[in-house]
């Protein structure tokens, strides 16, 4: 049993671990729409009218909404859960509660650990700020019901102070378009330094799967794998400019069948009929989509059809791939009603089937019955086959199990999955940790924290 620093909590023989898979992706240029397959982007400069459109001014809203986060706002490194008043589309999940961290970013994960810098965020300006060297630095927030702004106001960064101060925010609005406003930026952001804390402009998402390790009863290890990345060009944050990310359709959407294998928007969707979900198969449910079959499911790229009266849409796919779903649907269907009967066989017609097999018409029945009998046989030696590979394969377990120092027993413990390459959150691993403040009351605005 271990100590969890985010929040205090205990995880019970659980071990964190990342790996980032997904390239980065390019940058913003100009006001030209950037895709990025799951938004589009655009940066505004400061002499562009819609950078100030873009920009909340917190000061004017109602004093009651607008919460000043105590412990944010005088401690380093920390991060605080923030519940939402409406249903935020992040990458297609809907998210209901964020973590706001002093380092300019919004961690949206469920599972809160320390290397919050790593994946699964919101990042108008991710950097080494330090709230707590400066009276006048305070991380605020603002949720009217259908969009929360977080502002970072007059923050310094702790390695490097004679900078200046910083004042940026972020707005999530429920339609799913994140905004990031910036009104003081003293220096280029390429200038600050990543040594002591990583430096990122945009968005990125993953998903968790649990790992059960066998050597060890009890223990799983949680494995955070990036599927998608969003990376803005710094050189573009300047004074008084914006950026607006604007989310593009994900197969999440679609929540029937025929929707889901038709649509067109840029990803391979596919439906799982036991989750009754469509997904691409990288998004947060992957866990899920895994342990339910649904890769096998995906590849027939199929639909049951609930209506009796037509064939199911799979029987299609064996025939003609060259032709059109449509066409190979209307032929299918057709020679099967053909071969189908109408009614039950009359008495006339039992007896004209009898007349035709006297008058030599077995000889088809008798090709057939020799083919049956070859299927047959072939069956047989495959399931034989199949036996015999069983039989060794047991075998050789046993032989590695009895002598672990053998060739064949090396080879398969160097290539186990806790061999594998990964980034595991342990103290003293060079990377930045927060940890997590649990609010226990509100007044006056502030939010009453025990810090941990």
């Amino acid at each position: 049993r271990k100590r969890n620093k985010e929040g205090g909590r205990e995880e019970k023989n659980n071990e964190i671990s990342i790996l980032v898979q997904s390239p980065a992706l390019a940058g913003l240029e100009g006001k030209e729409d950037m895709d990025h397959n799951y938004y589009t982007s655009r940066i505004y400069g400061p002499f562009d009218s819609s950078s100030q459109d873009l920009w909340v001014n917190i000061d004017k809203m109602e004093k009651d909404k607008v919460k000043i986060h105590g412990i944010l706002s005088n401690t380093h490194r920390q991060a605080a859960r923030v519940n939402l008043s409406f249903d935020f589309p992040f990458y297609g999940h809907f998210l209901r509660e964020i973590t706001v961290a002093t380092g300019g970013f919004i961690y949206t994960g469920e599972v809160v650990h320390q290397m919050l810098t790593a994946t699964q965020y919101i990042a108008p300006l991710m950097a080494n700020f330090d709230p707590s060297v400066s009276r006048n630095s305070t991380v605020r927030y603002f949720d009217n019901g259908t969009a929360l702004v977080v502002q970072w106001d007059h923050v310094h960064l702790q390695d490097n102070y004679n900078l200046g101060s910083f004042t940026f925010q972020a707005t999530l609005l429920n339609d799913g378009r994140i905004i990031f406003g910036y009104k003081e930026i003293p220096v280029s952001v390429t200038q600050i330094s990543s040594t002591n804390h990583p430096v990122k402009v945009g968005l990125s998402d993953a998903f968790v799967v649990l790992h059960r390790i066998q050597q060890i009863p009890n223990v799983r290890r949680r494995t955070i794998y990036e599927y998608h990345k969003v990376e803005l060009q710094m050189s573009k944050v300047t004074n008084l400019s914006a950026v607006e990310m604007i989310p593009l359709p994900t197969c999440l959407q679609f929540n029937s069948c025929v929707s889901c294998i038709m649509s067109q928007i840029g990803f391979n969707c596919s439906w799982c009929s036991k989750l009754q979900r469509c997904s691409s198969g990288f998004d947060r449910h992957r866990q899920d989509w895994v342990d339910s079959g649904c890769p096998e499911e995906s590849k027939n790229k199929i639909c049951e059809n609930t209506d009796t009266n037509q064939t199911p849409l799979h029987i299609t796919t064996a025939l003609q791939q060259t032709t059109t779903r449509h066409r190979v649907l209307t032929t299918t269907k057709g020679a099967i009603i053909s071969h189908l009967p109408t009614s039950l066989p009359t008495e006339d017609d039992t007896k004209i089937a009898l007349h035709l097999k006297d008058n030599g018409a077995s000889t088809d029945d008798s090709a057939e019955e020799k083919k049956s009998a070859s299927l047959h046989t072939g069956l047989i030696v495959g399931i034989f086959i199949l036996v015999l590979i069983v039989a060794a394969a047991i075998l050789v377990i046993v032989y590695m199990y009895h002598h672990p120092t053998s060739s064949a027993s090396l080879f398969f413990i160097e290539r186990r999955p806790s061999r594998w390459p990964a980034m595991k959150f342990r103290r003293g691993s060079g990377h930045p940790s927060y940890s997590e403040v649990e609010p226990v009351g509100e007044k006056e605005g502030f939010i009453v924290s025990e810090q941990c």
